[in-house]
């Protein structure tokens, strides 16, 4: 078995990644299934793309062709799809969120308007850059290096060590921060967290804020393969909500499991001579509708766990 082949799942797995851990955070903290986290993935790549192609010119005139210009063109690239994501987070929140926190239904209500909003965005990036696609500078530059006789590309290991180190980041915050204490209270107790003074109010901004950067990471990265397009974040998304259901919504550890086990599917099933890429889908979806069967809360269930 060529082992570049689980570099390759590695891949995809920390992309799907990145979406699944923001669907899940966002959905134990506050309730809310972001349907709109597609056009966040879709408006943090034009952003960026903005941003690189306004400072190129710069960039060029004080650093010329040389390695400090790329690095500041990553730097351009990486900084504007979080910042970009982290505004369109704070939108949603203003537009799906605050209003309908706290009326009836409200996960119901929020999966309707952010879907709207994630189709009016579709057709706004349409209106405003049309369909052709753009690409991306390859912020980790061409080329491959040899790892024990594996061939890595430069951009599947930037792809894998730039989520880690931003998975542990988020974790790290949420784990020692005073706004991520308020956050973890919320996706283990809702109501214990809200009679000892967390607002739901207050702390659904920084979550939206959090998942929308993940998501424009997850843009830069997906974007070092392919182009941004309005559609681009369909696909991402479907992905990303798939997984949080496997590994168990408000399970990061599940998410990170489920983002494992469906980019390595993915991998392996398009190497299959009488599958290939054409039913890379089909086997990930019977892969998943199987473990639900058996495992309805997924594989963490980290809040029927918690609620029990």
């Amino acid at each position: 078995m060529d082992l570049g082949i689980i570099v390759y799942a590695l891949n995809l797995a920390a992309i799907y990644g990145l979406m699944a851990i923001g669907i899940s955070i966002l959905w134990s903290s506050v309730g809310m299934i972001n349907m709109a986290h597609g056009a966040t993935f879709a408006v943090a790549g034009y952003g960026a793309w903005l941003a690189s192609e306004a400072m190129k010119p710069v960039i060029l005139a004080m650093l010329g062709k040389t390695m400090m210009a790329s690095l500041a063109t990553a730097g351009i690239v990486v900084g504007a799809a979080l910042l970009v994501g982290a505004l369109m987070g704070a939108l949603i929140y203003l537009l799906a969120f605050l209003p309908i926190h706290d009326k009836p239904n409200f996960a119901v209500r929020s999966l309707i308007v952010t879907l709207a909003i994630n189709i009016a965005t579709v057709q706004a990036l349409l209106f405003f850059f049309g369909p052709r696609s753009r690409s991306l500078p390859k912020i980790f530059g061409f080329g491959r290096f040899e790892v024990f006789g594996v061939s890595i590309r430069y951009d599947q290991a930037g792809t894998i060590l730039c989520t880690a180190i931003l998975l542990l980041v988020v974790l790290e915050w949420l784990r020692h921060s005073r706004k991520g204490l308020e956050i973890r209270a919320m996706m283990q107790n809702p109501e214990g967290a809200a009679l000892s003074g967390v607002s739901v109010r207050r702390t659904g901004l920084p979550i939206m804020m959090v998942t929308g950067m993940l998501a424009g990471m997850a843009a830069v990265l997906l974007s070092q393969t392919i182009f941004v397009s309005p559609t681009a974040g369909a696909i991402p998304l479907i992905k990303g909500l798939t997984i949080a259901l496997l590994g168990g919504l408000g399970s990061v550890p599940g998410a990170v499991l489920g983002a494992l086990l469906i980019g390595f599917i993915e991998a392996f099933t398009g190497i299959i001579p009488f599958l290939g890429q054409r039913y890379v889908m089909f086997v990930q979806f019977a892969f998943i509708i199987t473990v639900l069967v058996i495992r309805p809360r997924g594989l963490g269930g980290l809040l029927d766990e918690t609620r029990e």
